[in-house]
């Protein structure tokens, strides 16, 4: 067969889409005649049908170079250019395109070279909002260039440099370590590429393993000043929240505050290790007793990584001490949506529902104005100034204080008594509703006043009460101190008098 026969053979497999078999019969032809440049003009078509870019424009670059001073071929020049053009322009070589279609006669037409002009303007914009920090719209000019690319093009080297750089800058980390490593697979030595891989890492708060990629870039170029700068940084870094981490587990609660505080200064910028060393110091406020700088810092934390689930859990905690349990509650709920596998939380989110439905009963501590772990003297030095404070005789014609005065009486009630206080404490009552106070509406108030004046040290007076205390709440001699208020010393029970009086006497 003659290399027209050849020729005649590629272009049946061309129209008929086999553009493999086409360049198999050009290739063919070719090698019959290296000297005619339309066989390789003809391959270079069926290549870049096929996405083969590179081998079309060497094929392209050859016709043009047996075509030039030859006669037969000078017409064919303008359309071997229009094609070396638009080939350039698939692999995002717009500046060489628009060189090469200036070098047309006639002008080509705006369609043919529009394309290199719009990757041409995409790319200055890209460059422009990086510049100008605003990575967002860097990347969106950056998508609209890659768009333009042939069919499997792979984006120059150039470009994915300045990608993952935009993708690094506004937190997309898992894509620019995508970029970053097809990078390295073509090459392992390319040191801005593991520069950026490094600056992932350390942006992850990986800092070793950045450390790592920054000395590779510095074996491969010792001149590279960013990887300098930055393993000086992620050494520093590391170091300080390792020391504030041994601190921690000795104990040394105020030297681990320090190292934290002065490891967060190292770098503002790098968002994975900032927020573990906010974390970890949310944790060393818990252990002080600190729980509203607990919970300031946890914000820090989750606003630099909102699926940051230990700094989630420890603001639960911390919301808890500080008694804000329906906020807790949804804090382990957010939690629980991040892990739904972590028994854990879902454990505290039992316990923190418990105490939200606590926290919607009669708060006896409060009552009293004592803490959780007070003991019996204090709660029986408390329940006497409260009673003082709120007696009816002392509040005539004041519905409030009676009220509070039976609350007071509710409170002692229940927390003098150990097995009463542990139920009360457990939150039994909330989960049996027929229990002895878990109506929503309390109790009665039934405690014995001499236990009150007993609390006084009184002994000798009326029916064992001290004269000044019978004279203070308006009793007589011989009578009860609380006569007036409920009825006088004797007598039946009277409307309004609490439930199991007797004489003007509680029963306890």
């Amino acid at each position: 067969m003659t290399a027209e026969d050849y020729k005649a053979q590629g272009n049946a497999f061309y129209k008929s889409g086999n553009y493999s078999k086409a360049i198999d019969g050009y290739t063919s032809a070719i090698e019959a005649d290296l000297n005619n440049p339309i066989y390789r003009g003809n391959r270079s078509m069926a290549y870049m049908q096929l996405g083969m870019y590179s081998n079309a424009l060497e094929d392209c670059r050859k016709a043009l170079e047996l075509s030039e001073g030859v006669e037969e071929y000078t017409s064919n020049i303008p359309k071997t250019l229009l094609r070396i053009g638009k080939i350039q322009t698939a692999l995002g070589q717009y500046e060489e395109a628009k060189e090469t279609f200036s070098k047309i006669s006639p002008s080509p037409s705006s369609a043919d070279v529009q394309p290199a002009y719009d990757m041409s303007r995409y790319m200055s914009q890209a460059e422009a909002m990086v510049s100008a920090g605003n990575c967002g719209l860097a990347l969106h000019s950056l998508n609209g260039a890659e768009k333009l690319l042939g069919l499997n093009v792979v984006a120059p080297r150039k470009w994915r440099l300045l990608k993952c750089e935009c993708l690094i800058s506004t937190g997309e980390y898992e894509q620019a370590a995508s970029v970053a490593v097809n990078l390295l697979r073509e090459d392992k030595q390319d040191s801005d590429a593991l520069v950026l891989r490094g600056r992932v890492l350390y942006a992850q708060g990986e800092n070793q393993l950045a450390a790592s990629h920054f000395m590779e870039a510095l074996r491969v170029d010792p001149d590279h000043k960013q990887a300098r700068e930055l393993l000086k940084r992620s050494r520093e870094i590391e170091k300080k929240k390792n020391d504030g981490n041994d601190a921690f587990k000795r104990g040394n609660l105020q030297a681990a505050l320090d190292l934290y505080t002065g490891a967060l200064k190292v770098d503002e910028s790098n968002k994975g290790t900032n927020s573990k060393l906010y974390s970890n110091r949310a944790t060393v406020y818990m252990r002080l007793g600190k729980f509203e700088d607990a919970v300031s810092d946890c914000d820090a934390a989750l606003e630099l990584d909102p699926n940051y689930i230990k700094a989630r859990r420890t603001k639960g905690r911390a919301l808890g001490k500080l008694e804000r349990f329906e906020e807790a509650l949804q804090e382990f709920q957010k939690a629980l949506e991040a892990d739904p596998s972590d028994s854990n939380i879902r454990a505290e989110i039992q316990e923190m529902e418990l105490e939200v439905k606590k926290s919607k009963r009669k708060d006896y501590y409060k009552i009293l104005g004592i803490s959780k772990s007070a003991d019996d003297m204090e709660i029986k030095k408390a329940y006497r100034k409260m009673a003082l404070l709120y007696h009816p005789d002392k509040n005539p014609d004041d519905p409030a204080a009676q009220e509070k005065f039976k609350d007071v009486g509710e409170a002692y009630e229940i927390l003098s008594d150990s097995q009463k206080r542990a139920r009360y404490d457990s939150g039994v009552d909330l989960q049996d509703p027929n229990g002895m106070y878990g109506g929503a509406g309390g109790m009665s108030a039934e405690v014995d006043p001499s236990v009150l004046f007993q609390m006084f040290g009184g002994a000798g007076g009326a029916n064992g009460f001290p004269p000044e205390f019978m004279h203070q709440f308006g009793g007589s001699a011989g009578g009860s101190p609380f006569g007036a208020q409920f009825g006088g010393a004797g007598g039946g029970n009277r409307r309004g008098q609490p439930r199991g009086f007797s004489s003007g006497f509680y029963t306890y």
